[in-house]
């Protein structure tokens, strides 16, 4: 019988403070309740800021979807600066860019980049390929308007975490393939790779931590419906389906030992290594999905966040 790895003990204490959802509870017909409740967890983006030196201003990326589109900048900064082009988690069924706020203004004052944060639309109301497709689309927009932003559209990096890490890896393989943008970097934050959902890690995780097998499975039969788990399912739905990882740009991947990510996002990094390309693969021991989110405070996440700060300072050269 397969048994799970312990959680970090400060992760483990955090956790223990959440409150229970039942896997069942993620329906299509209860997931304007869940996005609500979720939503109302999230600070505006000026109470996030407050006091600090970061401007943003709101846009709509032109065309059917009006996808909005937050842009973080450092006060006063007149040069061109590497650019952040982030993607939201939540299962391809939740959440919002407002939950990574936080996130994308302690990079934007830390780094000196510009931050530009992507609302896509969700499934099931928005099946597969919108998802990944309203996020390329906002990856063309920012490049296209890298004057105006402040930004270098030479030095911009795809990221996200969870279901973003996802469409980030995606949005990656999109740009690859149709002669896209040529991006600096991915930044991939446990993504959700793996429709199958059949690794030693996602067998150790059913029922357990704050993103089970079963919630896991929600979100992508949300996303790809029967398809799920088939071969109808296109890489760039389900990056780990990729076959051919030549010409991708370097990738941070990040993911917790003790989380069902951990065996898939590990095989993502080996398959770019054995295709000569470029990873840099943190495992981090104890840690859930999400931990940096889950216990800010603990010594797992500095480590963690020092990590890809410098990664980013590597790839930007920032």
């Amino acid at each position: 019988m397969l048994q799970p790895v312990p959680f970090d003990p400060a992760v483990a204490a955090a956790l223990s403070t959440l409150p229970e959802t039942e896997p069942t509870a993620y329906t299509a017909a209860k997931l304007p309740e869940l996005r609500a409740a979720m939503a109302a967890q999230f600070a505006p983006v000026p109470a996030v800021i407050g006091d600090r030196p970061v401007d943003h201003t709101e846009h709509i990326v032109p065309g059917p979807a009006k996808l909005a589109v937050t842009v973080f900048s450092p006060r006063g900064s007149r040069e061109p600066a590497g650019c952040l082009y982030n993607i939201h988690g939540g299962g391809m069924m939740l959440g919002n860019r407002d939950m990574d706020t936080p996130r994308l203004v302690a990079l934007v004052l830390e780094l000196g980049v510009v931050a530009v944060n992507i609302e896509y639309r969700l499934a099931p109301e928005h099946p597969d390929p919108v998802p990944v497709e309203d996020c390329y689309a906002g990856l063309l927009w920012t490049v296209e308007n890298g004057a105006r932003l402040g930004l270098d559209p030479d030095r911009v990096v795809v990221m996200g975490g969870s279901a973003g890490g996802g469409l980030a890896a995606g949005v990656a393989l999109l740009a690859r393939d149709r002669g896209g943008p040529r991006l600096a970097g991915q930044l991939l934050l446990c993504p959700m790779i793996d429709d199958t959902d059949t690794s030693v890690a996602s067998r150790q995780y059913a029922g357990l931590g704050p993103w089970p097998r079963e919630v896991n499975r929600a979100g992508w039969a949300q996303l790809l419906g029967e398809r799920a788990g088939t071969d109808a399912v296109s890489q760039y739905a389900a990056p780990s389906r990729a076959t051919e990882f030549g010409g991708l740009p370097p990738a941070f991947i990040e993911v917790g030992s003790a989380e069902g990510f951990r065996d898939e996002d590990v095989e993502y990094a080996s398959r770019i290594w054995a295709a000569g390309g470029r990873a840099e693969l943190h495992v981090w021991s104890g840690g859930c999905h999400g931990f940096d989110l889950y216990a800010p405070d603990a010594e797992l996440t500095r480590i963690a966040l020092t990590a890809r700060a410098s990664w980013l300072q590597r790839v930007l050269g920032s």
